[in-house]
């Protein structure tokens, strides 16, 4: 994911912070806020993966028309391929893989008015022996998050897992 413009707006915050049932008052209540640390309104701890919905090629994102693959057994007609593969990609860039691990570091909080940018590196691999599918395969991917002067705000790492090959059954 790469994200060229993620403008944040107070109505951002707040309704990430409802979609995830956080009822903090920072997040929504300018008044509140103001007598708090941080001085105003600040995002959530995961906010920053709303700027998902602003890169047009999100892979997770279902296209008007075309089957994709959801979170179901075969939710859509997309059957995963025998090695393993199968659309809908995983964390950590690996396709075909289960999302393992999430990690912030936080430089500052992210408040309305901010204006980041997203940009994708990768980051470690290794493996580890699996009991019933072969190697394990992990692979980091790190997201920086800069705000419009450039400063980082936020880093993200993502850690994916896959299968050398199916689960032995």
């Amino acid at each position: 994911m790469a994200v060229d413009k993620f403008p944040v707006e107070a109505s951002h915050i707040m309704m990430f912070a409802r979609a995830v049932a956080d009822g903090n008052r920072i997040y929504s209540d300018a008044d509140y806020a103001a007598t708090t640390e941080p001085g105003k309104i600040i995002a959530p701890p995961t906010f920053a993966q709303a700027s998902a919905q602003f890169d047009p090629d999100y892979f997770l994102r279902p296209r008007i028309g075309q089957p994709w693959f959801g979170s179901g057994k075969e939710p859509t007609g997309i059957k995963r391929s025998s090695s393993g593969g199968g659309g809908g990609g995983g964390g950590g860039g690996i396709s075909g893989g289960l999302h393992a691990e999430q990690h912030f570091e936080y430089h500052r909080h992210i408040s309305p008015g901010d204006v980041l940018t997203a940009t994708v590196k990768p980051g470690k691999r290794w493996e580890k022996q699996g009991k019933r599918s072969g190697k394990l395969l992990f692979a980091e991917t790190v997201t920086e998050y800069r705000d419009q002067n450039d400063e980082l705000v936020i880093t993200a790492r993502s850690v994916g897992v896959r299968t050398e090959r199916p689960v032995d059954h």
